[in-house]
């Protein structure tokens, strides 16, 4: 469960003694992993803040958020790994940005940079990946797109965050609480989110707890339909984590369990298994009717023939021709019956995306 979450390190540091008592094998087995994954981690974060002196130096003023920012919060902030870092720029800036990003070796498999809300960049032989993204959340997105409102100017509000004799701009604490709180929203509509999300959100709270306006985030959340499921996040580190109650989320009563529960089998952002992802489709679609004011269609119409939205990841291609929406479908279904999975991998995807509908209605995301 931890290396299916991305906490391998984190919980490694925990158990390792007793683990070497007792199974001294596996103990060191997992040790050879976790100082892998923590020298890779390194090694990200180094070439990181090396890209983020260039960006600076070439007139660029980019914001990081998430990823190395959240690390901090942790003891031993490589024992947190990120698979990327996310960097946040003024859009005008991106034919510059690009320029440096190019410059220090880094490449992009995005078709259409120019046009696109969030280019991913990554560099031969090396672990740095970068999510460069020119607003918060996907402007196009129905779903997602009106949440980027809520940010105002995040570059005139910075923050400044000393990482290893570096100094990143990052967003103010109040605006970073509630996007790692919409985030974490957000892959919950999809198909979950995992253990580090959590954790991430409830160690930025303690730790920047004074500054944030607390009683913005909560109306906030409930503009969107999430204050429960804020509420939700904070009770399970009351209740399992040993932290304290975070006013006003401890005035709200809610049953954190079933959260606790789906989050626990989801893996990191929802990844884990492919029913899990298939079943995003229904969740999104009683999401996107509930906001049409329409009936949500039946989970195996939604399954089967998703809004084009929320298939260009794996079709990016739909972004500039979202008439071949069909081939799409087409490729989608044929790829599910051909490739090999469990039995009644299919039947699963259903019966979870109805389980996991019922679970929005229960935090009050659906009626």
């Amino acid at each position: 469960m931890a290396q299916d979450h991305k906490v391998l390190p984190l919980v490694f540091e925990t158990v390792h003694l007793r683990l070497r008592r007792e199974v001294p094998e596996l103990a060191a087995a997992v040790r050879g992993q976790v100082r892998n994954l923590v020298i890779l981690q390194t090694l990200r974060t180094a070439e990181f803040l090396e890209l983020w002196r260039a960006l600076e130096e070439a007139g660029v003023t980019p914001l990081v958020v998430k990823g190395v920012v959240c690390r901090q919060l942790y003891p031993k902030p490589d024992h947190r790994p990120s698979s990327d870092e996310d960097v946040l720029i003024p859009p005008e800036q991106f034919p510059l940005c690009h320029e440096v990003m190019t410059r220090m070796g880094l490449t992009t498999t995005e078709p259409d940079p120019d046009a696109a809300w969030e280019v991913p960049y990554r560099r031969e032989g090396s672990p740095l990946y970068i999510e460069l993204h020119k607003h918060l959340f996907a402007l196009e997105s129905d779903t997602f797109g009106g949440l980027n409102e809520f940010f105002g100017d995040p570059f005139r509000s910075a923050a400044v965050l000393e990482v290893q004799g570096t100094a990143l701009r990052t967003m103010h604490p109040c605006d970073h609480m509630t996007y790692l709180i919409f985030h974490a929203f957000k892959h919950f509509l999809y198909s979950g989110f995992g253990i580090r999300q959590i954790c991430d959100i409830l160690l930025f709270a303690r730790e920047y707890h004074a500054q944030i306006d607390w009683e913005w985030v909560r109306l906030s959340c409930r503009s969107i339909r999430a204050e429960r499921f804020a509420a939700a996040v904070f009770a399970i580190g009351v209740r399992y984590l040993g932290f304290d109650p975070v006013e006003p989320w401890d005035t709200i009563d809610v049953d954190e369990l079933p959260l606790l529960e789906d989050v626990l089998s989801a893996g990191i952002y929802g990844s884990a298994g492919e029913h899990r992802l298939h079943s995003s489709a229904i969740t999104l679609e009683a999401v996107a009717a509930q906001k049409q004011g329409k009936a949500p269609r039946s989970g195996l119409a939604a399954a089967a023939f998703p809004a084009a939205a929320s298939l260009e990841g794996r079709y990016p291609w739909l972004k500039e021709r979202p008439w071949l929406l069909p081939a799409a479908w087409g490729s989608r279904i044929l790829s599910y019956l051909l490739e090999p999975r469990t039995p009644g991998g299919s039947t699963a995807a259903l019966k979870l995306g109805a389980e996991r509908r019922a679970l929005l209605k229960q935090y009050g995301i659906l009626e």
